[in-house]
């Protein structure tokens, strides 16, 4: 989280730029105008010299004659002028619109660049910088969605062709028992590895659409975390980890099924990526009106750079896929974290990886 000063400090900056922009624009409109009223006083100049307008009867006629004419050149070289000066000032501003409409098209590869003078300008600099920055993300993202949609595609179909090649072999005539329930056993494993695909999906889509927390009650944390364990029991088991619960009884003020969530997403993930003998932690502590949660694993290492990605739906860090999972779960426990007003982080080194999450006590 950015400390207060930070987040004043680049208020600041911000408004400063913001600022910058508007005396921008502010400065092309007086550099018309003042283009115009020089170009309209030489003329008006150069007729008093030359006698134009001393010879012209100043009647009440003749002198509507003249301002009617000094505002009809008035008005033509404004036209000209801010055409002129227009096609200079909105040439930046037309190449960010095709930028714009070729991203709008598919195309996240676009970037743009300035150059000369134009391109030392602090806002300019900014705006370039925000929009190419924009297109990045976008390029990202769809990279990062194209490859879920493979790798989701893969993830659903082998467990189906499982279930599909097991059921028809349940129909061989003469297996014995054993068989059978061997059989029956990778059916219902397959079925449930399906079923935890879907159900991740749904949860990403509905935290995305839900912008108010509701059935928000009060219940025991530590309890809560205990029995989310004893559910992913199937998959720890065979693994003879090493549990280890740190923790008083707590109470928190928040979604339980949400939360719910948010503790089987990280326990089943400190539990997938831990090795056989391994251990997995939960510590929690007060910190400063929040509940920071932390679930700890050995064996394996987060980069730094996957760090803060690894909370970006669709994004696996694992890029051999040896581990199973759709780069959702994480993303889902982020969008809950940020519904309770909390935050969560990871930090990861010397083969021992914690995710904390901080929750406030009372929502």
């Amino acid at each position: 989280m950015k400390s207060g000063y930070g987040f004043v400090k680049e208020k600041l900056k911000e408004s400063k730029s913001r600022i910058s922009l508007t005396l921008l624009f502010v400065g092309a409109v007086f550099a018309i105008l003042l283009a115009v009223l020089l170009v309209v006083s030489g003329i008006a100049f150069v007729m008093v010299n030359v006698g134009i307008l001393s010879k012209i009867d100043l009647g009440i006629v003749n002198g509507n004659n003249i301002v009617f004419l000094m505002m009809i050149v008035s008005v033509v070289l404004g036209v000209a002028f801010s055409f002129a000066f227009g096609r200079i000032f909105m040439k930046p501003i037309n190449i960010i619109i095709n930028m714009m409409n070729r991203l709008a098209g598919g195309d996240f590869k676009s970037r743009i660049a300035y150059d000369g003078i134009l391109a030392r300008y602090p806002i300019v600099a900014e705006l370039t910088n925000s929009i190419n920055t924009m297109a990045e993300e976008l390029e990202n993202t769809e990279m990062l969605r194209s490859d879920f949609v493979n790798n989701f595609s893969h993830e659903f179909k082998t467990p189906i062709v499982s279930i599909a090649g097991f059921a028809k072999l349940l129909k061989t005539p003469n297996l014995t028992e054993a068989q059978k329930k061997e059989y029956i056993s990778i059916i219902e494993e397959e079925s449930v590895r399906l079923s935890d695909m879907a159900t991740n999906v749904m949860s990403l889509t509905k935290v995305e659409n839900q912008t108010i927390l509701s059935d928000v009650s009060s219940f025991n944390l530590s309890e809560q975390i205990r029995t989310c364990f004893l559910v992913l029991e199937n998959k720890w088991t065979d693994k003879n980890l090493d549990f280890r619960f740190e923790f008083d009884e707590y109470t928190i003020s928040a979604n339980e099924e949400l939360l719910r969530q948010v503790w089987i997403n990280l326990l089943d993930n400190a539990i997938k990526f831990t090795p056989y003998g391994g251990t997995v932690s939960v510590e929690i502590r007060k910190v400063e009106g929040f509940l920071e949660v932390s679930v700890i694993n050995t064996g394996s290492t987060v980069r730094d750079e996957d760090k803060e990605r690894i909370f970006r739906k669709f994004y696996q860090a694992d890029a051999s896929h040896s581990t199973q999972g759709n780069g959702i779960g994480l993303a889902v426990v982020s969008r809950i974290v940020m519904l309770h007003n909390g935050y969560v982080s990871v930090e990861s080194e010397n083969d021992v990886t914690r995710f904390i999450v901080a929750l406030p006590e009372n929502f």
